[in-house]
Order: C-alpha cells, then structure tokens, then sequence
C-alpha cells in the first residue's frame, strides 16, 4: 500500500520535496482518519436520538390533542 505524500516547501532554497510519510507520520495520520469516522459516527448518533426525541414528543402532544403551543402553557 502506498502511504499519502507530504510535501515540504523550503521557502530559503525554493526547493520542494515530495515523501511518502514515514511510520511515525502514517500511524499518527490513521489516528486521525479514525478519530474523524468516530466523531462522525456520534454526530449520527446525536442526530438519530434528536429525531427520536422530537417524534415522540410529536407523538405525545398527538395523543393529548393539544399543539406544542398549549403545552408550553399548560406547563409554564
């Protein structure tokens, strides 16, 4: 498997060089694409459990026949 390239510009010499990344760049890179996938992963979650709970508040003020409006004034 080819590792991702880095690229160094060294402004003093205009010289560019291009690398594969060495073992103590690629496992902190694969550190990094995991925590990405794990933070995209909960943001799903947040996401689910947010339509979840508004469904069945939607499902609650439809059981008691009453619109969000008159349930924030029956409980205030």
């Amino acid at each position: 498997m080819t590792r991702p390239i880095i690229r160094i510009h060294d402004l003093a010499t205009d010289e560019i060089i291009d690398r594969e990344m060495n073992d103590a760049e690629f496992a902190k890179y694969e550190i990094e694409l995991a925590q990405i996938e794990a933070d995209k992963i909960a943001e799903q979650a947040r996401q689910a459990e947010a339509q979840a709970k508004a469904q069945a508040k939607a499902a609650v003020l439809a059981q008691l026949g009453i619109t969000e409006e008159q349930a924030k004034l029956l409980l205030s």
